[in-house]
């Protein structure tokens, strides 16, 4: 099919961050984008040539969407996958396929299948409420501390907490629910894996991930991972069998723990680009936002080598802040060579808001991480 400034229509549902992104590559071929969001002030409506304000997770607003669009995906997982099957069964392409969404969106059904596939994860257990779960540890079936993670909808800083205490449950909502042994691991790596419609498949290198500690949420990605050859060649090879099995069609990343043994543990995936990656527009030879494209429109993929090191830094909203947004020391980071600054189009900040990253890129890693050191020393978000 020819994609390129005619009349082919991609749907994307989900206006936020990722799918603004995104949109720098369908422009840059001249495909032609319809967006859904439920916010009026979602960052990708500016950049798509059709934007529609609408609940993601309602059928008939999914539905009526899907059928103006040729292609249909996705840059959030809650997205109402009754209509993506309907959609589907009357030809319209929809990548990644509601089928493997339905196993993702769980995080209980999600464990379970890498238990079924015999794919190394950390020991877990699920609940139907949060009153089976006070009750496995009155009974010590599970013991503290441990992971809790919300089954429907959660990520970083969202829906996720380190239980370490009795005390540590009364904040936690009533929900389906997983409780995971917690991993003494050495490292938390992520690698991202693009599998086109008709197969071809390869994967972006391993990268590693430090965590704010208060927030939960990825602070630094490095991309090499400073690991051995060895841990990240396993770690690759999981990351493809993982996509295989999910029969995945589109980025899928594959988040990993390295266990001080250095074995390789699954812990989540997320069937879209995603943080990990963002690196990849400054420092690779083709960015994750592009290679999602080419899977999905079954294009030859592209080299997702890095032409250099690359570091990440988050920028999310300072504590204590919550208001119209600005940007502390912009001015003082663009002087640094190397350094560029990704805003992701948000007015309004609050504390630990992702809102933007900046990418620091340079010939010697040791650099880059100094570089990006001084970066988030220097730019702060807060409220006017």
């Amino acid at each position: 099919m020819n994609y390129y400034s005619t009349d082919f229509r991609l749907g994307i549902l989900g206006g936020g961050q990722l799918g603004k992104m995104l949109l720098y590559d369908t422009r840059k071929f001249d495909i032609a984008t319809f967006i859904l969001d439920p916010s009026k002030e979602a960052p990708a409506q500016f950049g798509a040539h059709h934007f529609f304000q609408g609940d993601l997770m309602d059928y008939e607003t999914v539905y009526r969407f899907g059928k103006k669009v040729d292609v249909l995906t996705i840059e959030i997982e809650g997205v109402n996958l009754e209509a993506l099957e309907q959609l589907q069964k009357e030809g319209i392409k929809v990548y990644p396929a509601p089928e493997t969404l339905r196993l993702i969106q769980n995080k209980g059904k999600q464990k379970d299948f890498y238990a079924y596939h015999q794919i190394p994860t950390a020991p877990y257990l699920r609940f139907s409420t949060k009153a089976d779960l006070v009750n496995a540890i009155d009974q010590q079936t599970i013991t503290i501390p441990f992971v809790w993670k919300s089954a429907q909808f959660g990520y970083d800083g969202n829906g996720v907490k380190v239980v370490r205490t009795l005390s540590d449950l009364a904040t936690i909502p009533e929900v389906e629910c997983i409780a995971e042994t917690m991993i003494p691991f050495k490292n938390e790596l992520a690698v991202i894996v693009a599998r086109s419609a008709s197969g071809e498949i390869k994967t972006f290198p391993v990268v590693e991930m430090e965590f704010h500690p208060e927030a939960n949420q990825v602070e630094y990605v490095i991309c090499p991972a400073r690991i051995d050859a060895t841990v990240a060649e396993k770690a690759r090879a999981i990351a493809l069998t993982v996509a295989e099995k999910f029969n995945h069609v589109g980025l899928l990343a594959v988040e990993m723990f390295q266990t001080q043994e250095d074995e390789i543990l699954i812990n989540e995936v997320a069937p879209r680009p995603h943080n990990s990656g963002h690196y990849s527009i400054e420092a690779s030879y083709t960015s994750q936002f592009e290679q999602h494209i080419r899977a999905i429109l079954d294009l030859p993929l592209g080299n997702p080598e890095s032409k250099v090191a690359g570091v990440m830094v988050n920028l999310v909203g300072a504590e204590g802040h919550t208001g119209q947004v600005y940007y502390e020391g912009m001015n003082e980071i663009l002087a640094i060579p190397g350094v560029t600054p990704h805003i992701y189009g948000k007015r309004e900040t609050r504390p630990f808001r992702k809102m933007g990253h900046v990418t620091i890129v340079n010939s010697d890693m040791d650099k880059a991480r100094e570089i990006a050191q001084k970066v988030k020393e220097t730019i702060k978000v807060i409220s006017q």
